[in-house]
């Protein structure tokens, strides 16, 4: 593949935001390298052959790996990201252990250009295991590669997402609807196409100063309210009911066993806290970007849901 100086590494470049952020990269006439364990089983999600597009085997606990994912490549970005652990794949591992092996072997390719996906409330100081890896996570990275820039997203939505879509599968088919808490945590959703036309937008950029970028939605709700705005969008009107989060806790802990949890203790532990960009940190709009609301796009995921 000709790199044309511009070629950029993605890891975790067939997840969720993963392969809207490729889409975008081409969008820009970037070549695009997608590095992944499996490469041969993720073609098929990204349509016709694109001769600017190539799939190299890379895991991320490997350096070998890792370092022939990057060669000659003139960005990378990380968006490997771990909701519940099994084996070696540990928070640690992969937000903390990982993260700092992409960095570090991004550093001794002459990589130019590093993005880092973290997330709104990464905190290396939380008692919540998982939000102390990732902010764990950005201080190995920034100690690896000065320059890297890090996003930390709110929650992301969209069609296929884990959140809204969740949210409406359980209003569909409960009479009444189970709340973390009192509903009254808040949050900032922010539309998962922005994000990943922001990562790009930063690599594009001409200034190096490492910055980390919070990504927010344009509106602040609480969990309460931004049920009742899916549900209203969807014809429902559920009773919702306050559930302690103890027993969330309990639930998820459950959940976790199966080969496919619907809920993780993280996500519980995310839910106790207000996921909202910070007014002193540069946002969407420092990169020209205007983002989409809820409700924009809301009908849309709610015909695809069926």
């Amino acid at each position: 593949m000709a790199t044309n100086g511009r070629t950029v590494t993605v890891f975790g470049g067939t997840g969720f935001l993963g392969r809207r952020i490729v889409q975008r990269l081409r969008d820009h006439e970037f070549p695009v390298r997608i590095a992944s364990r499996h490469p041969d089983r993720r073609r098929s999600q990204f349509g016709p052959h694109d001769s600017q597009l190539l799939f190299v085997q890379a895991d991320i606990h490997d350096e070998r790996s890792i370092a022939n994912a990057l060669a000659g490549a003139y960005a990378t970005v990380n968006t490997v990201s771990l909701y519940v652990e099994r084996g070696r794949e540990t928070f640690h591992s992969v937000h903390v252990e990982s993260a700092q092996r992409v960095a570090a072997e991004a550093h001794r390719a002459g990589v130019k250009r590093l993005v880092h996906v973290s997330g709104i409330g990464a905190d290396a100081a939380s008692q919540s295991r998982y939000i102390r890896a990732r902010g764990e996570g950005e201080l190995a990275i920034r100690a690896a590669f000065a320059d890297a820039h890090i996003i930390r997203p709110a929650v992301m939505f969209g069609p296929d997402d884990a959140f809204l879509t969740t949210i409406l599968h359980f209003l569909r088919r409960l009479p009444i609807y189970p709340m973390f808490g009192r509903g009254s945590m808040k949050l900032q959703p922010v539309y998962v196409e922005d994000v990943a036309e922001a990562t790009v937008r930063i690599i594009e950029r001409a200034e190096t100063q490492p910055t980390i970028f919070e990504c927010g939605g344009p509106r602040v709700y609480s969990y309460e309210e931004l049920v009742g705005i899916v549900a209203r969008q969807a014809g429902l009107a559920p009773i919702l009911v306050p559930i302690p989060l103890a027993v969330w806790h309990a639930l998820a802990w459950a959940s976790e066993m199966l080969p496919d949890p619907v809920l993780s203790r993280n996500q519980v532990e995310l839910m106790q806290i207000d996921t909202v960009s910070s007014p002193e940190m540069p946002c969407l709009a420092g990169l020209g970007i205007s983002p989409l609301p809820v409700e924009a796009i809301l009908q849309k995921m709610l015909s695809k849901c069926g």
